[in-house]
């Protein structure tokens, strides 16, 4: 279960320090940064909002998990095909981190004008809006959360603990940054420039490892050869 939970912790970084999720992170807590002249007050608005990304993916989680493992035929399924389907989503899921396959998606973000209204209500509006930017899902957050997580919280019957670990990872580089930005702006362009090469090779490294274990889990419970 530790490996489990420190995987989807994992995950969950990976999808923070992608462009497009980091993109919202940075934009949100640069206008907190702007609205609240308080480093404390800075910090303390983005812990919210980092914990509202964290609800929205706790509460997805065990409606999803639940419904699967709750539903008589759903459940039956999973046992007897989980660990298939694991391995090739596992391989999919690593070719989208690689870049060999992609998709498209539009993303319905908040429009500029609700979330300064949010940010301006303090520490509740911060929570809600981290809640509105965690359901505009990006591709490669669509990917790892449904294509990943869910399927892996489904395997260990863990509809809260997998997904609240992943919301720990997708909470570390924003408080990371509202730190950042609260007592020295000038290091936030150097900051993002290491996190770009972070994301880059550790979204290489983990398609890698997603591709190995997926081949791993066709050849065991596929073709049965290992």
């Amino acid at each position: 279960m530790i490996m489990v939970l420190l995987s989807a912790f994992w995950l969950g970084i990976i999808v923070s320090i992608s462009p497009c999720p980091l993109a919202t992170n940075i934009a949100a807590i640069s206008y907190l940064s702007r609205r609240f002249t308080n480093r404390w007050h800075v910090a303390i608005n983005s812990f919210f909002y980092a914990l509202g990304r964290t609800i929205v993916y706790i509460l997805l989680g065990v409606l999803l998990v639940n419904a699967l493992i709750s539903i008589p035929a759903i459940s039956m399924f999973l046992q007897n095909y989980l660990n298939k389907l694991m391995g090739l989503l596992l391989i999919l899921t690593g070719m989208f981190l690689l870049g060999l396959i992609n998709f498209s998606a539009s993303v319905a973000k908040p429009s500029e004008k609700l979330s300064k209204s949010l940010l301006n209500s303090g520490v509740l509006g911060a929570l809600l809006l981290g809640m509105l930017f965690a359901l505009a899902f990006c591709p490669v957050s669509a990917a790892l959360y449904f294509g990943s997580l869910i399927p892996l919280a489904a395997s260990e019957s863990s509809p809260i603990l997998v997904p609240l670990s992943f919301g720990f990872g997708t909470s570390l580089p924003v408080i990371i940054f509202a730190i950042i930005i609260a007592f020295s702006v000038s290091l936030i362009s150097k900051a993002f420039k290491v996190i770009n090469v972070i994301e880059k090779y550790s979204r290489i490294v983990t398609g890698v490892v997603f591709i190995l274990v997926g081949i791993y889990y066709v050849l065991a419970f596929i073709f049965k050869v290992i």
